[in-house]
């Protein structure tokens, strides 16, 4: 049964317009904003958007460049290169 559930909501995501994803990746950024972990954002946004090239574009258009420098800066543990691939 779990591992029909562990794709995070990707088989759904898949179904959504790229507007729809946006508006998802838009309120993620908002949560980091307000104390969500790093690590959560970037996995979700590459979830929602299908592809990290995509996650990329999104989380560009929605965060600063001094946000995004300064949370790959902060990040020390093994997401950092993860959240570097998507911030960068």
């Amino acid at each position: 049964m779990l591992d029909n559930n562990n794709d995070l909501g990707a088989a759904l995501f898949k179904t959504w317009t790229e507007k729809q994803q946006g508006d998802e990746i838009e309120k993620l950024v908002q949560g980091y904003r307000n104390g969500v972990p790093i690590g959560i954002l970037c996995k979700m946004a590459e979830t929602i958007a299908g592809s990290k090239k995509k996650a990329n574009k999104f989380l560009k258009q929605f965060m600063t460049a001094a946000e995004r420098s300064a949370a790959i800066k902060a990040e020390t543990g093994a997401l950092k290169p993860i959240v570097k691939s998507l911030l960068s």
